[in-house]
């Protein structure tokens, strides 16, 4: 399968990808892309396109751009975009994955879908996820395993499993994802692209289906930092109906972008030892970041090592309590329609103790000055691995009893689920392949409300190396024979 460069905004640069498409109509576009996406079918990431429907905002885009209409923000004019399947759009399905939500129409659209189809977006549709977003492999006993965008043998990256798999294939110019415990940054280090987790309630949650209010983030998935700084920008701002939307006023993620990188910005590295849960071929990715951040002009400061279990620890059970009381009455009466990984996680959470679960909370903020005080100390970020080890094989994930797979998920997740618990923004980019010849990835963990910093050292960085721009030919074809059929432009569903 060809990758396609059909995605980019109306308003590219020459650089941008999808610039040979830039003669044409964002209708054919819009078309080209829906076929695309519809032949691939889970392999490219979707579960259910919007068809006659994205073709309509297509057609109101040309309409715009023939008459001289100015949209509130054209970063993301034109640009085809996708979402993970618990962000609600009104009266289309949105299933979270699950069969308890099948067949469920929600009254109301997401604030994020909301500015997107505002700002001349085009939403092709509904991308795979992990069963309420509750795996960081991409596992779904119902829909399916996520397939990774390289290898279908390799999990995807969970749980915004299809929305690493949809940007990196070229199926879209940009994906929404949400992160509770890395469910943004995974997908997009285990595909190659880039992905950002803003600071905790920085962006609304309104219309997206909750796993732990506490820690949830929405998130964006995008091939460069450039396209998610256009997206994120375009999402950002205060909302009335979301009150724990701390935010007070728009923001402007992309003008600072361009600024080279100098010895006065600072990026933090730790000194790993025998004891990390890392293996050589991540320390080595660690280390080439390293070294092309100290190429761009940076500061490289060596700090010790984190120690993030007890971080990943209380965000566990943050996020159980929370889970088990949003499901606690399907838990009663439709128990049987959970998967078992799912249903086991979720009826741990019944269990924990209410005076641990306010005792995580309130810890938390303390918790949060002193690791930056820490480790962010005269930097402006922390650079950490986002995956402990080479990309698994959907087989290696599944082996052993449940309790071995239950351990095998809290180790993929160990350096992503604390940063939840921190509240810090994140922005996860490519460093290369593994020897298995996947992609892997880093992140680099900022100060809260600095995005902007974050995704300026990652644009840079991405203007020195070619990590984040895979060819078509190091991609190459899937066996399509060994995947699920592929989905009709009209608006469709895997899981009915």
């Amino acid at each position: 399968m060809r990758t396609l460069h059909v995605d980019a905004p109306i308003s590219a640069t020459a650089s941008s990808p999808g610039r040979e498409m830039s003669d044409a109509t964002c209708v054919e576009r819009t078309a080209l892309a829906l076929d695309a996406a519809g032949v691939a079918g889970l392999t490219g990431g979707f579960v259910r396109l919007r068809g006659d429907a994205a073709l309509d905002q297509a057609r109101t885009v040309d309409n715009a751009v023939r008459d001289d209409v100015t949209l509130p923000n054209s970063r993301v004019l034109g640009a085809t975009l996708a979402h993970k399947d618990m962000f609600f759009r009104a009266g289309e399905l949105t299933e979270c994955g699950s069969r308890i939500l099948a067949g469920n129409r929600p009254l109301h659209t997401a604030t994020v879908l909301a500015r997107l189809d505002a700002a001349g977006a085009v939403d092709l549709g509904a991308l795979h996820m992990a069963e309420f977003a509750m795996s960081p492999t991409g596992f779904n006993a119902h829909l399916g395993h996520g397939r990774n965008a390289w290898s279908p043998d390799h999990v995807s990256g969970g749980s915004s499993s299809g929305s690493g798999v949809a940007v990196a294939r070229g199926l879209a110019f940009a994906a929404l994802g949400s992160d509770t415990g890395g469910s943004v940054r995974i997908p997009a280090a285990v595909n190659g692209v880039t992905g950002i987790k803003p600071t905790q309630h920085a962006v609304s949650t309104y219309g997206v289906m909750p796993l732990s209010p506490s820690l949830d983030c929405v998130g964006v998935l995008a091939r460069t930092a450039a396209d998610a700084a256009a997206v994120l920008q375009t999402v950002w701002g205060p909302d009335a109906n979301d009150p724990h939307c701390l935010v007070s006023r728009a923001r402007d993620f992309t003008t600072a972008l361009a600024r080279p990188l100098s010895e006065r910005d600072v990026v933090a590295v730790p000194e790993f030892d025998t004891t990390a849960p890392i293996s050589d071929e991540i320390r080595a990715a660690v280390e080439r970041v390293t070294q092309a951040l100290e190429a761009c002009g940076t500061t490289i400061r060596k700090v010790p090592l984190p120690d993030l279990r007890e971080a990943g620890a209380l965000a566990t059970l943050v996020l159980g309590a929370e889970a088990a009381s949003i499901h606690g009455q399907w838990l009663c009466e439709r128990r049987d329609e959970y998967g078992e990984q799912v249903l086991r996680r979720l009826e741990r959470g019944l269990l924990y103790p209410a005076t641990r679960y306010v005792d995580a909370l309130r810890l938390r903020a303390g918790y949060a000055q002193s690791f930056v005080e820490r480790y962010l100390a005269g930097a402006q970020a922390l650079l950490l691995p986002t995956l402990p080890y080479a990309v698994p094989t959907i087989a290696e994930t599944l082996d052993g009893d449940a309790d071995e797979i239950e351990r095998r998920f809290g180790d993929f997740s160990y350096w992503t689920r604390g940063i939840n618990y921190l509240g810090l923004p994140a922005v996860a980019v490519p460093a290369g392949r593994t020897q298995n010849g996947l992609p892997t990835g880093v992140q680099l963990i900022g100060r809260a409300w600095h995005e902007d910093t974050l995704l300026r050292l990652a644009h840079q960085l991405q203007q020195h190396t070619d990590w984040h721009l895979p060819s078509v030919d190091r991609l190459g074809p899937l066996d399509h024979a060994a995947m699920p059929a592929g989905l009709d432009t009209a608006e469709s569903s895997v899981s009915q």
